[in-house]
């Protein structure tokens, strides 16, 4: 190999390492940029949470407030519902998250693994249900609920939720596909039924994807403002999102309170995630391997 070749090689080197780190330069500005972006909000909360009444909305805006009013959480913590209210919402997404990740397991499992008539259309209804919007469905089922005496009740939101989700049951699907054959058929030589074979070897291999699942539906029940805005009316009955709600009225805004609550609601979510994000990411990148 001559000198000039070895040159022209480095420089080629040279010119493609370059390329590379101005590439991940832009790269990585992007995503801080991003970042910053999405991070405004929960700034400008925590921000609001310890400020004075009235300097909410000051220009400019203060990002450090001059001085720390601890007392709006004071206030939110001793002198609110929101205690109530979080023990009310915990009664409320508690049963529809476990029972319902349950049967939707049950039908993930009978669409992935067995075979029965209309299995592929019945999945293809199924997943039609994710498309209709839940608006459509909001007052025929406020009628029906107000039919069998379920309004001011907490029924509404815990038994629907007890029959699983077409969202539910796509992702779990998803995920038990992926798992082998062969443990199935030795089961089965073991003398195992379906239902068997779906508790003792399906479920303790599906932890991440049940966990990931179950995580969303604690998410999606905790932060639900709708649904317990049109069928509760009792103050004593109001889940967390109504209780921060009622800092707002018709004429004035309590804003340090409203953030001051937020922040406090924010932090079980923010838990939840920190202990499980590691099946969440799992389970995420499992069941999107196979359609």
């Amino acid at each position: 190999m001559t000198t000039k070749t070895i040159n022209s090689s480095g420089t080629w080197q040279r010119k493609k390492h370059t390329r590379e780190l101005v590439s991940k330069g832009f790269a990585y500005l992007f995503l801080t940029a991003g970042a910053l972006i999405m991070a405004v909000p929960f700034l400008w909360m925590v921000s609001t949470s310890l400020k004075q009444q009235g300097m909410e909305f000051e220009m400019p805006p203060r990002w450090i407030p001059q001085h720390f009013e601890w007392s709006n959480y004071h206030f939110v913590l001793f002198d609110s519902d929101i205690a109530k209210g979080f023990l009310n919402t915990l009664l409320v997404i508690v049963l529809p998250c476990l029972v319902g990740l349950f049967t939707s397991a049950l039908a993930a499992y009978a669409f992935a693994r067995m075979n029965f008539p209309f299995k592929n259309l019945l999945f293809t209804l199924l997943l039609a249900t994710m498309m209709i919007p839940g608006v459509v469905t909001m007052i025929p089922s406020f009628m029906l609920f107000k039919k069998i005496g379920w309004i001011d009740s907490w029924m509404p939101l815990i038994i629907p939720g007890m029959f699983g989700a077409a969202a539910a049951v796509f992702l779990l699907r998803q995920f038990f596909m992926t798992i082998p054959r062969e443990l199935e058929e030795a089961a089965k030589v073991d003398g195992m039924n379906p239902f068997h074979t779906f508790i003792r070897i399906m479920l303790p291999l599906s932890k991440p994807a049940l966990i990931t699942q179950g995580l969303l539906n604690f998410i999606a029940g905790y932060n639900d403002y709708l649904g317990p805005l049109i069928y509760i009316n009792s103050p004593e009955k109001y889940t967390l999102q109504l209780v921060l709600a009622s800092f707002q009225g018709f004429y004035t805004s309590q804003w340090t309170y409203i953030m001051a609550g937020s922040v406090l609601a924010l932090i079980p979510t923010l838990l939840v995630f920190f202990f499980a994000q590691k099946y969440f990411v799992e389970g995420i990148a499992l069941t999107g391997m196979k359609g």
